[in-house]
């Protein structure tokens, strides 16, 4: 395996990790974060099942493709949570709401990218 295919499923592992620990501490993190626990689950679930799609498709489509994906998803990721600290540094309450929403959004648009999309993998790139 090459470094971005161990990047790729690296990447897919730990969103189910995050999955699994958003949907175990749904409660005790809506509380934390001040979000619906509604919120906290379906993130859970989104990043389950974007996380398994990520792990299915690293073999299917080029690494290319994946790196962008990737790059875009986490620097969304940083954007959303540092909206979400100004938020709620400016006494907001919808700071958590903001970074939770990005990550159900980005990460089901990322799944839905690598289902519907993409060209076949050929080799390496």
């Amino acid at each position: 395996m090459d470094r971005r295919t161990v990047g790729a499923v690296a990447d897919g592992g730990f969103k189910i990790a995050l999955g699994v620990a958003y949907l175990a501490g749904a409660v005790p993190l809506a509380r934390l974060l001040g979000t619906p626990v509604w919120l906290m689950a379906v993130a859970g679930v989104v990043l389950l099942i974007g996380g398994g799609v990520e792990l299915a498709y690293t073999g299917r489509r080029s690494m290319r493709l994946y790196t962008r994906l990737m790059v875009g998803y986490d620097s969304g990721w940083v954007l959303a949570a540092l909206a979400g600290l100004l938020v709620a540094w400016r006494g907001g309450g919808a700071g958590g709401e903001v970074w939770m929403g990005y990550q159900v959004v980005a990460q089901a648009a990322f799944a839905v990218v690598l289902v519907a999309g993409g060209p076949t993998r050929r080799g390496p790139g």
